[in-house]
């Protein structure tokens, strides 16, 4: 059975490891206390296993629910640990405002994660997926679609299989390049979303066949 670890108690690491009790996966939810987020409660589809960013590194697939700055900071002396490793990255490099990129146009942060850890299987992963999205997935329109990228195709299969119960239209999107276009449709999306006021609830849907 696959484990994942998610890292992170944020709005974001708080959705993802829930969505996941969903799945057939082993779930750890690593914080720097975990201690005190085991004394919370959870009314969710299976139990999480709580445990440290450390212990973290033992699973399958890690998925840090953290900024992006912050992440390039924890992965900056992991590159051992994370080697062999699934990484899911879902971040993306909003500047302070989150109105544009901190990252030029000619990479992404999902690159630029695979870049340092070479020995590590990036997927990138719900980058256009905002958090109230994540803790209610469901439109009354048919549902949304999540981008999902990497450079390994065995990696990106895995993934995609893990995440297939879930309540969205996974795509593959192709190489971790095509962060440098998902990345920047994320901006646009919450530009487009706070403009007509229904921000953060907002999904991207592609029609046709």
């Amino acid at each position: 059975m696959t484990t994942v670890a998610v890292l992170g108690t944020g709005r974001m690491g708080t959705a993802l490891t829930k969505l996941l009790t969903e799945t057939s996966a082993t779930v750890w939810w690593s914080s720097r206390h975990p201690e005190g987020v085991a004394q919370r409660h959870f009314s969710w589809a299976n139990p999480v296993t709580f445990c440290t960013y450390q212990d973290a590194l033992q699973a399958d697939v890690i998925i840090p629910a953290l900024w992006y700055h912050d992440l390039m900071d924890w992965i900056a002396d992991k590159t051992d640990p994370l080697s062999g490793k699934i990484l899911v990255d879902i971040t993306n490099p909003f500047n302070a405002a989150f109105d544009d990129l901190t990252l030029e146009c000619h990479t992404s942060a999902a690159e630029e994660i695979q870049a340092r850890l070479p020995a590590t299987f990036v997927v990138g992963c719900f980058k256009n997926t905002f958090w109230s999205v994540l803790e209610d997935p469901r439109f009354e329109e048919p549902i949304s679609d999540v981008f999902v990228t990497s450079d390994h195709a065995a990696a990106k299969s895995r993934v995609l299989a893990l995440f297939q119960p879930l309540p969205f239209r996974f795509l593959d999107a192709g190489g971790l390049r095509n962060n440098r276009i998902i990345e920047r449709m994320t901006v646009l999306a919450r530009e487009l979303a706070i403009r007509y006021d229904h921000y953060p609830r907002v999904a991207y849907r592609l029609w046709g066949r």
